[in-house]
């Protein structure tokens, strides 16, 4: 990691990358951190994204090729492709690569005995994006808080981490939006922690995938809206569906007869509710959660580039999913 920020803040980078592991903040973080500094303040010309399963290796290997338009480097990014678990051909065609071409890996899964992988680690930066231990996440939350200006009594930051996963993404949505909450004031009470309803939100998550399962799209926009009034963005419920369909497939890939405590320990939920995500991934196929995943990934990629309206594209989003 300090290798990665060394090479982020001298523009000094290696031709190949991958953020792999369970954090996504980190992942999406360093992934936009490295993207500016390669562009270094240059459009979108000279970066091109692959995502998904379906992803052409030759089609990367001719773009890899071509040189930068005006710029130092092209930067190639693949997301969520699959291919540090299956067999391709890229780690012969990287030795050759152009040295103006900079390709970033971003991964949910991988195998370290895939030649791919064994390639990256070696001639460039694999870099694990684990979760941080409770220690680390109350630190980091101190450390948000003191750049706005405000502070938590300890006793309060044990309970508002207490409310909801140890996940950075959504510890920094709420913090955000207590920050905002409470104006001008320093400190932040147990009691603006409960007007701002944390576990409020994660419940009407479940309510929505319930209503996806049964198809009532009626119910699922109201919940969606709802949202929004709580002062969710649309860009933090998508996230928090795209989380919640990864946790849903991990327990289907894990199957029954796993102790719920295990179960929690491999996926990084509370294991009280172990039992209502059990309960809820029964109504979905692995292959429909994939699918969903896919299309949230694709939503958001289309926010990225200014395609799509963040509300109405979570909105079609759930058009579609009721609908399927």
């Amino acid at each position: 990691m300090q290798k990665l920020k060394a090479d982020i803040k001298n523009r000094q980078f290696k031709n190949c990358y991958l953020f792999y592991g369970e954090e996504d903040y980190l992942k999406r973080l360093y992934r936009d951190s490295l993207k500016a500094a390669v562009l270094n303040g240059g459009d979108d010309m000279n970066c091109t994204r692959f995502q998904g399963k379906e992803t052409d290796v030759v089609q990367i290997k001719d773009l890899a090729d071509t040189l930068p338009f005006f710029s130092d480097y092209r930067l190639i990014i693949v997301e969520n492709s699959g291919l540090f678990k299956s067999a391709n051909d890229l780690a012969d065609y990287l030795p050759n690569m152009p040295d103006s071409t900079i390709l970033l890996f971003v991964e949910s899964e991988i195998d370290k005995r895939n030649r791919l992988y064994k390639y990256v680690n070696k001639c460039g930066y694999a870099v694990e994006m684990k979760p941080m231990n409770d220690r680390e996440i109350k630190l980091w939350t101190v450390g948000i808080l003191k750049q706005a200006g405000k502070q938590m009594r300890e006793n309060t930051a044990e309970y508002f981490l207490g409310l909801i996963d140890n996940d950075m993404y959504h510890v920094k949505n709420e913090l955000d939006k207590l920050i905002g909450f409470v104006g001008d004031r320093d400190e932040i009470t147990k009691e603006d922690v409960d007007e701002i309803a944390c576990v409020q939100v994660n419940g009407q998550i479940f309510q929505m995938m319930d209503a996806v399962a049964s198809g009532d799209q009626k119910r699922a926009m109201k919940l969606y809206r709802d949202l929004l009034e709580l002062r969710e963005s649309a860009m933090s419920i998508l996230y928090l569906l795209s989380r919640h369909f990864n946790i849903l497939l991990q327990i289907n890939d894990l199957g029954s007869g796993v102790p719920k405590g295990e179960i929690a320990r491999k996926v990084g939920i509370p294991p009280f509710s172990v039992g209502r995500y059990q309960s809820q991934s029964r109504h979905f196929s692995t292959a429909k959660l994939k699918e969903m995943l896919e299309q949230c990934v694709e939503t958001e990629y289309l926010f990225k580039r200014g395609r799509i309206e963040d509300q109405i594209g979570v909105e079609l989003l759930l058009v579609q999913f009721t609908k399927q």
